[in-house]
This record gives C-alpha cells, structure tokens and sequence, in this order.
C-alpha cells in the first residue's frame, strides 16, 4: 500500500518523476511541477496521461491552443505529439506511462531523467 501524501514528502526536485507502483506494462508516477524547465518533446510510441492532484498545470499542446489544467482535471497526451508542462507555483502531478516512455522523449535536457533515476 502506498500513500499519496507521504509518497510526494520524497520528492524534493520539481521536474523529476518518481515511479510509486507499476500495473502490468505500465509505471504510476507523480512529479512535483514549478517553473517552465521541461523542453518540447514528444514520446513517438507512447500515451502519456497526466492527472493533478493540487494546482495548476499550463499545458502546452503544439499547433494548438494552451490550456491550464486544475486539481483533479486528467488529460492524455497522444503518442507522437509535441508538448510541455510548467507552472507558475507548485503542482502535482500524477503520470501513468508505459515502461518504454522516456522522461523527455529523445530530447535531452538539464531535467531529464533516466528511468533509473525515476525508480
């Protein structure tokens, strides 16, 4: 059993996901989110679901118009579509993301993290 409070207590980075379960081929994972360090990318095999479990979150669609998700608001990135995430103060996030996702895609950046850094 996990706790969802106690579980977010360990993370101490924004924009660093820690994998908290996992069910058949996919990882849960929950991030903390403040500032705009994540760069556009896109996961070409992958869905990516995101779920905010306090704050908000500015969700940056590419080609399309942004829009600013709030607690227990869920929305599916589609395989193969560029996007970020920022936000102004703290978020929570929850990720659901098959076990081939990589953290920012094929594009490296000072946030990105390895899944072992996740696990």
């Amino acid at each position: 059993m996990k706790n969802l409070a106690q579980s977010f207590e360990t993370i101490t980075h924004y924009f660093s996901p820690k994998v908290i379960t996992e069910v058949n081929d996919q990882y849960v994972k929950i991030a903390k989110i403040k500032g705009e360090d994540i760069p556009w990318h896109n996961h070409e095999n992958e869905d990516e679901l995101f779920y905010i479990i306090e704050g908000s979150l500015l969700m940056e669609i590419e080609n399309e118009p942004s829009f600013t998700m709030q607690k227990d608001d869920l929305f599916v990135v589609k395989k193969g579509i560029n996007h970020r995430v920022s936000a102004v103060e703290e978020c929570k996030i929850m990720l659901i993301e098959t076990k081939t996702t990589l953290h920012t895609g094929n594009v490296q950046a000072a946030v990105t993290k390895s899944i072992e850094e996740q696990l």
